[in-house]
């Protein structure tokens, strides 16, 4: 096709335009193609004043460029269909696409991606069926985005023997690195390797997406194996490569010197091949450092960073809260807010769930305003930790409040509110809403089931707790582990049915833990059936050799019988091996000041008001019918 002088002239014009992103410059243009009626008898200039309209426009401009074209192809309605999906209009980009004279594969690639972007991912599946049915052969680019979104690796196995039924070349590399993707991210990692052998072509990519699939999964050996393999061939690896690996040496406490070894190595080649200002690799050599418990040298990795984002700074927060150092992660953040360092959804998820140990609570309410006005009060996962900060505050009705107001709540949300209840005394609450979450809420997981049978402990509701607790395969799907046993068996030798308690740990369990071992020690130390007692002690003291409550009960349980002899032996053991009691203590935040109460204290700042105060609260109870212990 020969473009006449002036069409030639014109479409330079708008090239400029587009290289100079500016909107006046296009409508200048394309109001002098209105008025040499170019834009009305030229279709391959009106498309390209919707294009340009669909990249810096508004939804009016491109409407009306849509509208001048007389002549409309496949290419303007396309065009116009992907103004509409960018606008989030999927509605009125379906509706234009079931209308359009003619579909080529481009459009049912818009309609699809448009759908998946937006999180209809059944709908865009059934799009690709349709596609197909139409005789539309699937490009690699339709592929590439069905592969990025399966939820099933049975779908995707699927969608790769279509791909061999339609005859796609090995090799196209972008498809293929898709389909490693799709199983890597489903761990089906055989599959994927061989995808990967079977590739004509291999780019560094292809390595990546594999390397990254074995760290992901646990596959750590063959991470590193690969890894070595890919230096041999003419692919060197870049920063991406690199950090997959240093996300692999972050493991158990028995390999840390190993991962930590391996990781300094692969610090010191990300050094050599200049990639130290690469802020991802950066992050992950701030995580890699902090998980192998050498925070220290995560924090003189972020020193020596000149140019900080949001990635390096959350990797340098979430490490030092979870190395407990929580007010100077606080700092960081605050030094990055300096900075004009937008946080995110995970900056302040990490900061809500530590703040709870700030007391008095200022710092948790600051961030909660923080995040209303960063507008990520609907993101699930921070909503989440706001729950679990105010429900450790003791704020439970705050934490219902925005638990209620949640648009989404996923089971994280669930399990938070019903765990908020039951640590704060709502067993009643906690149980009511468990039923809630099972009308309308997902598929109550182990977390769940150990909150709710926690709420029966604390509430002693022992037919309550062993329904639930016998019911947890059939009714749920989830098998009972050590904790749930654990809170069973508590509960029932506090409702004082001990002889069946102890048959439940014999038939399910692998013998008493120490928390069954204090709860039988608590109920019937000082009175129960001494030799018994003597077992039950002695095997708290294996599990916790520094616990005082063994010993104190048998001191206990050696007086009532007048065994004062085994008193002095039992004393001059805590003697020798240095046991003590620990002085309890509970402290209260007001305003900015923290008061903390020890056990058995008579002596305290303002003490006369302060059990005045008491005494008065108790007679407040007494007159209302509570039981004073």
């Amino acid at each position: 096709m020969v473009c006449s002088p002036r069409v030639t002239f014109f479409s330079t014009l708008l090239n400029h335009c587009l290289s100079l992103e500016s909107l006046f410059s296009v409508k200048i243009v394309h109001a002098q193609l209105i008025k040499l009626s170019l834009c009305n008898a030229n279709t391959f200039l009106g498309n390209r004043c919707l294009d340009l309209y669909s990249k810096f426009g508004t939804i009016k401009d491109a409407f009306q460029a849509f509208d001048d074209i007389r002549h409309k192809n496949v290419f303007s309605w396309n065009i116009y269909m992907r103004v509409l999906i960018s606008l989030d209009d999927l509605k009125g980009a379906r509706q234009l696409f079931d209308e359009m004279p003619e579909r080529d594969v481009v459009s049912w690639n818009s309609i699809i991606s448009g759908y998946s972007s937006s999180g209809f991912h059944d709908s865009a599946l059934r799009l690709f069926s349709q596609m197909q049915t139409f005789g539309v052969t699937p490009s690699d680019y339709t592929y590439s985005i069905v592969l990025s979104f399966i939820q099933s690796v049975h779908h995707g196995m699927e969608i790769h023997c279509n791909m061999i039924r339609n005859g796609v070349d090995f090799s196209s590399v972008i498809i293929w690195n898709s389909l490693i993707d799709m199983y890597c991210n489903h761990g089906v990692l055989d599959y994927a390797f061989g995808v990967f052998l079977n590739m004509e072509q291999i780019d560094i990519i292809s390595w990546n997406t594999l390397i990254a699939g074995f760290s992901k999964s646990g596959y750590k050996e063959l991470a590193y194996k690969h890894f070595n393999i890919m230096r041999t061939t003419n692919h060197l690896p870049d920063a991406f490569t690199i950090s997959s690996i240093m996300t692999s040496c972050s493991s158990s406490n028995s390999t840390i010197d190993q991962d930590l070894s391996t990781g300094k190595q692969l610090f010191s080649l990300s050094i050599k091949l200049g990639f130290l200002s690469n802020t991802i690799l950066s992050s992950a050599a701030i995580d890699m450092f902090s998980k192998c418990k050498n925070i220290n040298d995560s924090i003189r990795v972020f020193e020596e960073i000149n140019n900080w984002d949001s990635c390096v700074c959350n990797s340098m927060i979430s490490s030092l809260v979870n190395n407990r150092l929580e007010e100077n992660a606080m700092d960081i953040f605050t030094l990055s807010l300096n900075k004009n360092i937008r946080p995110t959804e995970f900056t302040l998820s990490c900061l809500v769930s530590c703040s709870s140990l700030f007391l008095p609570p200022v710092v948790g309410t600051q961030l909660h305003s923080l995040v209303v006005k960063l507008g990520f009060e609907n993101d699930s996962i921070v909503s989440s930790s706001l729950v679990e900060m105010y429900t450790k505050c003791g704020s439970i009705d705050s934490a219902k409040t925005i638990f209620d107001q949640m648009g989404v709540k996923d089971l994280i949300s669930w399990n938070t509110m019903i765990l908020g209840f039951t640590y704060n005394g709502k067993t009643i609450k906690s149980l009511k809403l468990f039923d809630e979450l099972l009308k309308n809420g997902p598929t109550p997981d182990e977390v769940t089931l150990y909150g709710i049978l926690l709420a029966c402990n604390y509430g002693s509701l022992i037919n309550e707790g062993l329904l639930i607790f016998y019911s947890m395969e059939n009714e749920y799907g989830v098998t009972p582990k050590d904790t749930h046993l654990t809170i069973i068996v508590d509960l029932m030798i506090k409702c004082g049915r001990l002889n069946e308690a102890l048959e439940i740990v014999t038939t399910m369990g692998s013998g008493l833990n120490g928390v069954m071992c204090k709860s039988i020690l608590d109920v019937y130390g000082v009175y129960g059936e001494l030799r018994f007692i003597e077992k039950v002690a002695q095997r708290l003291i294996e599990f916790e050799p520094m616990c005082v409550l063994p010993y104190i009960v048998l001191c206990k349980a050696y007086e009532v019988r007048g065994k004062w002899e085994s008193v002095a032996r039992v004393k001059k053991e805590m003697k020798d091996r240095k046991i003590k009691k620990v002085v309890g203590c509970s402290w209260i935040g007001v305003k900015r000041n923290l008061f903390d109460f020890k056990e058995s204290e008579v002596v305290h700042h303002g003490g006369e008001d302060l059990y005045l105060m008491l005494r008065l609260m108790m007679w407040d109870l007494d007159d209302e019918g509570y039981y004073i212990f």
